[in-house]
């Protein structure tokens, strides 16, 4: 018999022997020796040490006389007879040998780490561990262990774990002997993360199953409150193609509120060695982790990663476990695992998309891109999970494993807590069901009974509407449609679509409009964040709040804008991505928080204050200038270089020349760093001057509406003839244009606004005059596609 073994001795071969947490730690452990992650040391105690504990202590015997003939239905007899198991477990004498052998190996830990070292005391369980009815649960982790007497009282708990009620029912269900059950222990030396944060990291973005992102989650103490779903944690994104040529590509940071925090707990009484405390106010308004600390645990991960490729021979999605040291700084990775999440490649493409809706009831953080109706269940304790009928919304604090048999009866799920990387997000997940977690105060404004839709379709963010709301869901096989000559972009505004939006058979992004970062992540006119200290009060006071995490205003709108833009070039890189420079009008911005105290009122805003002309005002110059530090950001630091920057509404040629100079006084130049500088076509001019124009940029990309409107005399917000469109023979001819004015310079030439995705005739006259690109709405791009396909016949 094998007793003990040590992580240094451990490799995922030994599964059946220490179980899989102790062979992932083992293999991790070995592997990263000599690299930059680190993990901390331990042992396993064996699968043979557990049978050989059970055999001196004649515990089968126990079973068989408990447990023979037992009814999994009979409740009351099931919690007594497991319940005398356990007791029986936990009650015996620890083997002198097995003792011995768990004492040394503890004495291993005391030479790397001084007397009596606090470890975490963890099942690990067998590769089989699901046919013998063994379910994970909170209580299966020991955390701030110390001291041999302690060490081997709790093995026994992890022991006495695999006669859970619920684990001896599955094993009787699925006709199996309680005695050929078996678990193993892992231990492993605790990192003080209960002084500083610790959390969980996906190789993969866990929604979309993009292969591409780095997620990590965080919170302050130590990582049950993350794993378990206790608390709604911060959140971070890092693009693994860049991070790995040495850019800091942090595409997505986002605030979690971190409400408590779990701690060691001094007083260690009835074996229980932590406890959670409130996180300071100040703490909650910060970030847990810095840039920095973000990056490093990104690169710790794809050293991991790429360790387990080359062990398993492909890539495979993992979950991580991290933890920061508070007193040394340092950060450990402490357990990995492999993941089952979302394959896009060979799946039908599924869009969900609400027809109407009101304002939310309430939102939180959105988990599967789906959207689901139903009747409201509220359930708040365990005790009455049953309660829950199919089809039926679950709404709860948060779950763990307990939940699971009823999980699957649900519609959707929504919790007050977790993030996520929480129990009811992987379960929404594997079930195929929407779920908004860290939907605070959820049980307490949805009332039992009542309809209800919940919304997972449009982001990061999910919102609860009253009703069963109408909602379309479009189906398609990317791989049936047709592939065109005509380069087909989409419309990207949201940069919360954008990992799901880049499996679209779209050749890249035709449109990122800045201004739709704006209002989504930013709110707030830049003029105010670089106006701050001349605010009113309660202005001040709001814009504290949307910027909390960030060392200044300016920092905030900067990064915020960076990591919007960051996020939609990483999706789709290498494709192109086409960003345009801020195109607000002035009644626009005045929409903005603090935007009224700097914008001006104009009868008609549309031939107003916008585009080039704006960047060259005293009053938006400097706002102009954050802009172009934004897109440094993300070419420099971040090193998408696939993005290509659209000058909108230059009215003449003037301006144009101007621009570009502009653009170099902010280190962007042109040709430069691999972007390319095109410009909007959506002025009259810019059609009847193309020649004039194209001598300054890389090529035009067509703004549809601008164009028409200020080739028609229409003001469509003014609600005047409808039918003056695109269609039109007038917009059509200064589309021609400029065309065939791109087509003479060998300069690029696309289109980028909202028709091509409404009009069938429009596309068939853009591919007959052979424009280079064509830019879809995402709801339009897979019924366009064809399309275009068959005008290009």
């Amino acid at each position: 018999m094998q007793l003990t073994k040590q992580f240094g001795d451990i490799t995922y071969s030994d599964a059946q022997l220490v179980g899989t947490k102790s062979a992932s730690l083992g293999e991790i452990y070995q592997a990263m020796q000599g690299l930059e992650a680190k993990v901390p040391a331990g042992f396993a105690v064996t699968t043979d040490a557990y049978a050989h504990f059970m055999q001196e202590n004649r515990l089968f015997d126990l079973i068989d006389e408990q447990l023979s003939g037992i009814d999994p239905a009979d409740a009351d007899a099931l919690t007594y007879a497991g319940g005398k198991v356990r007791a029986g477990i936990i009650h015996s004498n620890m083997p002198d040998d097995l003792c011995g052998h768990i004492i040394a190996a503890y004495e291993e830990l005391e030479a790397l780490y001084g007397a009596k070292p606090d470890v975490a005391v963890r099942r690990s369980a067998l590769p089989n561990d699901g046919k013998q009815g063994h379910m994970s649960a909170p209580q299966d982790s020991y955390l701030n262990v110390a001291g041999t007497r302690n060490l081997t009282a709790t093995c026994k708990l992890v022991f006495a774990s695999l006669f859970t009620d619920r684990a001896i029912a599955r094993r009787i269900k699925a006709g199996q002997d309680h005695k050929d059950a078996r678990i193993a222990v892992a231990v492993q030396k605790m990192v003080r993360s209960d002084q500083a944060c610790s959390g969980v990291i996906y190789t993969h973005d866990t929604e979309s199953g993009f292969a591409d992102m780095v997620l990590i989650s965080s919170a302050y103490g130590l990582g049950e409150n993350v794993t378990n779903g206790a608390v709604n944690p911060d959140e971070f994104f890092v693009y693994k193609p860049t991070l790995d040529k040495g850019f800091r590509p942090l595409v997505k940071k986002q605030l979690g509120s971190k409400e408590i925090k779990m701690i060691y707990a001094p007083e260690q009484l009835a074996g229980v060695y932590t406890k959670n405390v409130p996180v300071h106010s100040s703490d909650r308004r910060e970030f847990s982790l810095s840039d920095n600390e973000v990056l490093t645990l990104a690169r710790y991960a794809r050293q991991v990663e790429s360790h387990y490729s080359a062990l398993q021979g492909t890539p495979h999605p993992l979950e991580i476990e991290w933890a920061k040291d508070g007193y040394s700084g340092e950060l450990f990775i402490v357990n990995a695992r492999r993941k089952t999440l979302t394959e896009r490649q060979d799946r039908v493409y599924e869009t969900f998309k609400l027809r109407e809706h009101g304002e939310a009831i309430c939102t939180g953080r959105s988990v599967g891109r789906r959207i689901a109706t139903g009747r409201a269940r509220v359930i708040l304790n365990t005790g009455d999970m049953d309660q829950l009928r199919d089809g039926e919304i679950l709404i709860t604090e948060k779950t763990d494993p307990e939940w699971e048999p009823v999980m699957r009866r649900a519609a959707a799920i929504i919790t007050n807590l977790g993030g996520r990387t929480c129990h009811a997000a992987v379960m929404a997940r594997e079930l195929g069901i929407p779920a908004l977690v860290g939907c605070k105060g959820a049980t307490e404004q949805l009332r039992d009974g009542d309809k209800l839709t919940v919304n997972c379709a449009d982001g990061d963010d999910g919102q609860v509407y009253t009703g069963v709301l109408p909602f379309d869901v479009q189906k398609i096989l990317p791989d049936s449609l047709p592939q065109t000559r005509t380069k087909t972009y989409v419309n990207l505004g949201n940069p919360e679509q954008a990992l799901e939006a880049s499996f679209l058979p779209a050749d890249g992004v035709g449109l990122a409009r800045i201004e739709y970062i704006l209002t989504s992540t930013i709110g707030i006119h830049p003029a105010a964040l670089l106006n701050y200290d001349s605010l009113s009060r309660d202005l001040r006071n709001a814009i504290d709040e949307k910027t909390e995490g960030y060392p200044s205003p300016r920092a905030f709108y900067v990064d915020k804008l960076a990591q919007g833009i960051g996020l939609i070039a990483a999706a789709f890189y290498p494709r192109p991505v086409y960003v345009r420079f801020s195109d607000f009008k002035s009644s626009e911005y005045a929409a903005l928080l603090g935007g009224n105290e700097f914008e001006p009122h104009e009868e008609n805003p549309v031939i107003g204050l916008r585009g080039v002309q704006r960047y060259f005002s005293d009053s938006f110059s400097e706002c102009f200038g954050l802009e172009c530090l934004a897109i440094n950001k993300v070419v420099k630091e971040m090193g998408l270089d696939n993005i290509q920057l659209l000058v909108p509404f230059v009215r003449s040629t003037h301006e144009a020349a101007n621009v570009l100079e502009l653009l170099a006084r902010h280190d962007i130049k042109h040709g430069a760093d691999g972007i390319r500088t095109h410009m909007m076509c959506e002025v009259p001019a810019n059609a009847l001057l193309a020649e004039r124009f194209l001598a300054h940029f890389d090529g035009f990309s067509i703004g549809s509406n601008d164009l028409t409107q200020l080739a028609l005399g229409v003001d469509r917000e003014a609600g005047l003839d409808p039918e003056l469109d695109e269609r039109d023979e007038a917009p059509r001819m200064l589309m021609k244009m400029a065309i065939r004015a791109c087509r003479k310079a060998g300069k690029h030439i696309g289109i980028s606004g909202q028709a091509p995705s409404d009009f069938h005739d429009l596309v068939n006259f853009l591919v007959k005059e052979k424009i280079d690109a064509i830019s879809f709405d995402q709801d339009a791009l897979l019924r366009m596609k064809p399309v275009v396909a068959e005008a290009e016949k």
